[in-house]
């Protein structure tokens, strides 16, 4: 992977690159490019997984009398269907890495290529003979990408932090921002940047900048559709979709390894790859975290029934992998609070993107490329909130069934000029609305995909920005292969009563993937991403708001009433902050993350 950015109708000296280049070398590493052509600047950091000497950039392509040039961040797990299909139109091509095919792509096929990839991407291409800048974003938004228009011409990044670079570009928060980092963050609404002026290329999106104006467009979206196969049919399908994408997403010129929780999703990647290495007569590197007194401190709830351990331990012994645990402490989380925001350029999940941060510092010492099971859950309704007909009931997103007391924290200022709630509640019926759904739908199958679809665009999004910053601040690569759009795109039409097959979460993926794994771990209640039990980071986490409060003059309190704050010390509320795990602790780690984001980045209000 890599990052990418670019301005187009601006001025960059080469203190410019300079400094958006060195904002993100976290996420190549390997090397870097720079593109000048009058007022377009293009700029590349890369992290080498293909190709290492054929995949330069940014790469320049003549072609019918255009010279192009793109600059890629991704991954294409179709390249060699791809490049043969293009060698049979006239293509030549000089490597073998996926950057090449995707700049013949756009020379053969112009925005339409994007309907021909199956991967994880966000790109721009350059025209230099039409002065003309196409950017992308893949299907799914595994891939970042942000922009900004300034004067007439455009600023975009892989990351937010390089466009702040920009001379002139102030960092503002103006109360759309406050109102999304309070009542509705970690997550944000889709295409929304946070930072006043800045705004994301939604997933599914391209643009087009000419003359100065950039239009955009959206090329993808989960459409409805009737659904013909019985269980047994789409069972087969799930299970061939499942272990095409899964060893699709293998492909790499260095070596690869998996998440292992214990969990269905990550024990299914895992022993889908550990296969593939057998074949080589190689061993598969598994990865998982646990948290020092876990042990001791571990509570069975209703979000996280049982301890991961056993399972982990199962499943490596089954399948033979070179496993590698880690074990992080209170204060190893409480050290990772600063960078893991300066990852995000925002407040994120508190301590569950702590620990990412330091788990993916520890395998990128053994390797540049892992697989996860994120987006299972989302895709399959895994979610307890899919499955609990109370919480299905609500108004509102489901992961965050706590809006009065979001507004109840917002401070006095913003509450004089912004309605919390209706701010909240506008955002949810949006989306529902947008819902692509089959007339005649029955009521409990419109509400499940107004569910699917609530959870694709705001939920697992923000899980998404986490896995993307957290490993790739760490110039790791992490893929997501229940990412695939096409299993995404099939599983929207897949009645409910299939997906929830035995009254069990994701039973039609159990059922699917039968014999890949002991039934011990195949029927496992779900259990999420594991957090630290012991009541001492509570504490440590509890004595830095308790210090936090007696700053008067500290930057969060122009948005957080600081009573309400101080109530998190002494109240733990019926729903958490956000999804299943942010409780208590995590809550006032949030505030801490907000008032160091506010002085780091040293933000004006600007309401």
């Amino acid at each position: 992977m890599c990052g990418i950015a670019g301005m187009i109708g601006l001025p960059s000296d080469r203190n410019i690159t300079d400094n958006m280049l060195a904002s993100m070398k976290h996420r190549g590493p390997d090397g870097e490019g720079r593109y000048q052509s009058g007022d377009c600047c293009l700029l590349h950091v890369r992290l080498a997984i293909i190709d290492p000497d054929g995949g330069r950039q940014p790469m320049m392509l003549n072609w019918a009398g255009e010279q192009l040039v793109l600059v890629y961040n991704g991954e294409l797990y179709n390249t060699m269907e791809l490049r043969r299909e293009l060698i049979s139109l006239g293509h030549t091509f000089r490597g073998h890495s996926d950057t090449e095919v995707v700049l013949h792509a756009y020379a053969q096929w112009g925005a339409s290529c994007l309907d021909r990839f199956n991967g994880i991407f966000a790109f721009a291409v350059w025209e230099d003979r039409k002065r003309k800048l196409f950017l992308a974003r893949d299907r799914i938004g595994v891939k970042p990408l942000f922009y900004m228009n300034r004067g007439g011409g455009l600023l975009f990044a892989s990351e937010i932090k390089t466009i702040l670079t920009y001379p002139g570009v102030k960092p503002a928060l103006d109360e759309q921002g406050a109102a999304e980092i309070l009542m509705l963050g970690p997550g944000r609404t889709p295409g929304s940047g946070i930072f006043r002026d800045i705004y994301e290329l939604e997933p599914g999106c391209c643009g087009e900048l000419k003359s100065g104006k950039l239009s955009v467009r959206r090329y993808w979206y989960l459409k409805d559709r009737e659904h013909r196969e019985s269980f047994d049919e789409t069972a087969e399908t799930v299970r061939y979709l499942v272990r095409d994408a899964v060893t699709r997403q293998m492909v790499s010129d260095v070596p690869v390894g998996t998440f292992l929780s214990g969990g269905l999703d990550s024990s299914l990647i895992t022993a889908i790859c550990a296969g593939e290495m057998e074949k080589k007569e190689e061993k598969l590197h598994t990865f998982c975290v646990d948290y020092e007194n876990n042990d001791r401190f571990f509570v069975p709830g209703k979000f996280q029934p049982d301890s991961d351990g056993a399972y982990i331990n199962l499943m490596q012994e089954k399948l033979n992998t070179c496993h590698h645990r880690t074990v992080l402490t209170s204060e190893d989380l409480i050290a990772a609070l600063e960078d893991a925001t300066l990852a995000r350029d925002l407040p994120g999940m508190a301590d569950v993107d702590f620990s990412l941060l330091a788990f993916c510092r520890r395998i990128r010492s053994h390797v540049k490329v892992a697989l996860s099971g994120e987006c299972a859950d989302e895709i399959f309704g895994g979610y307890p909130w899919y499955r609990d007909p109370e919480v299905r009931a609500l108004d509102g997103f489901p992961w965050a069934q706590n809006t009065a007391q979001r507004a109840d924290m917002m401070s006095s200022q913003l509450r004089d000029r912004m309605n919390g709630e209706s701010f909240v509640r506008d955002r949810y019926l949006q989306t529902c609305r947008e819902s692509d759904i089959l007339p005649g739908t029955t009521a409990e199958e419109r509400r499940m995909k107004e569910m699917v679809n609530l959870n694709f665009r705001w939920f697992m999004q923000t899980l998404l920005d986490r896995k993307d910053r957290m490993s790739m601040y760490c110039g790791l690569e992490v893929r997501v292969p229940f990412c695939d759009y096409r299993i995404a795109e099939y599983l929207y039409g897949v009645p409910w009563a299939y997906k929830d097959h035995r009254g069990v979460e994701k039973g039609l993926l159990r059922t699917a993937m039968e014999g890949f794994l002991p039934d011990e771990v195949l029927w496992r209640k779900k259990s999420p991403y594991p957090k630290t039990f012991d009541p001492g980071y509570g504490q440590l986490i509890g004595a830095r708001l308790r210090s936090l409060l007696e700053q008067k003059d500290a930057p969060i309190w122009y948005l957080v009433d600081r009573q309400a704050a101080a109530r998190l010390l002494t109240a733990e509320h019926l729903w958490p902050w956000y999804g299943q795990l942010m409780k208590g602790p995590q809550t006032m780690a949030y505030l801490l993350q907000i008032d160091f984001w506010l002085r780091h980045y040293q933000i004006e209000f600007v309401f």
